[in-house]
């Protein structure tokens, strides 16, 4: 597959070609959210199959088609579905999307996920703004920025220090519905698809984070790097027991601390998990959609494509 400034060009070309008017806003739909592109006015439907060189969706939840069109006043692109590691894809083809949209337009990105709560106050149904990430596959080189760097996508080495930009962080803070007890908190993206461990999860938890997932964090390098703006939003979907483990005189366990879920949760219960929180979420996203495309916001790199 072909993840080349010029494939991703060729994309962006073939989607305007066929667009009423080019996106602003784009948004990634995690695990059971795409329901959000019903919001659409007149929308335009593309699978990913029809659009040039994008990768094919192979998760449950993920439906595998954007859908342009106007979210309140924003010209909106919503990806009903996301690209991850474990589906076997490189870091480069999982930023495809996110690419194609900044080459057609698009100078603000929207992430959404579903995710594991790693704190006690965080339960299902909550929401986690992201203040800020850490890319466990990208501290060990799995970056979508790995290898030559084509500076038409952006410099060598884009600082990250404001990765989800606080002006939209606070933003979705204040406009978020009171159902959805939104917070600040930090990310973390694994690898998956097997769910963290208790100690996994204890590790993760004591390195500062504050919910972990399988995406999000691979488009958000490769959206810093095109100088796009960036929210961030995990809607929690299973709760942390807290860190209760210890052992009997024997040695054996006697709890399965950790903050993972108290028993294994499969796929299907986070799909359905996430669907109690999508109605109070797409809420959010249709007040914030018209204010992420007022009068100047605008890439925060003057250079971006």
């Amino acid at each position: 597959m072909d993840v080349s400034y010029e494939a991703c060009a060729e994309a962006a070309a073939w989607l305007r070609a066929r667009l009423r008017e080019p996106p602003r806003v784009a948004l990634v739909c995690g695990s059971g959210l795409g329901a959000l592109a019903q919001e659409l006015r007149e929308p335009q439907s593309f699978d990913y199959a029809e659009i040039p060189h994008f990768p094919r969706s192979t998760v449950q939840g993920h439906a595998g088609r954007l859908v342009v069109g106007r979210l309140g006043s924003a010209p909106c692109a919503v990806l009903q579905g996301r690209f991850h590691l474990y589906e076997g894809y490189s870091p480069a083809q999982v930023v495809v999307p996110v690419r194609t949209l900044a080459l057609a337009g698009v100078h603000t990105l929207v992430l959404t996920n579903a995710a594991g709560s790693l704190r006690p106050h965080l339960g299902p149904g909550h929401l986690l703004v992201i203040r800020d990430h850490i890319d466990l596959a990208g501290l060990a080189g799995r970056s979508p920025l790995v290898g030559p760097n084509d500076d038409r996508f952006g410099p060598r080495f884009p600082a990250m220090t404001a990765a989800y930009d606080p002006g939209l962080r606070r933003l979705a803070l204040a406009l978020a519905p009171k159902e959805l007890r939104a917070s600040a908190g930090v990310y973390v993206g694994v690898g998956g698809p097997s769910y963290e461990t208790p100690a996994e999860c204890r590790l993760l938890r004591r390195l500062g984070a504050d919910a972990v997932g399988m995406s999000t964090v691979s488009e958000a390098a490769a959206a810093r790097h095109l100088g796009l703006r960036v929210l961030g939003l995990s809607l929690i979907t299973n709760s942390a027991p807290g860190d209760d483990e210890c052992e009997d005189e024997g040695g054996d366990d006697v709890t399965a601390g950790g903050a993972g879920p108290a028993t294994p949760t499969g796929h299907a219960e986070v799909l359905a998990a996430a669907q109690e929180g999508a109605r109070h979420l797409r809420a959010l996203l249709v007040a914030l959609a018209p204010k992420l495309d007022e009068p100047g916001r605008s890439r925060t790199r003057p250079d971006a494509p």
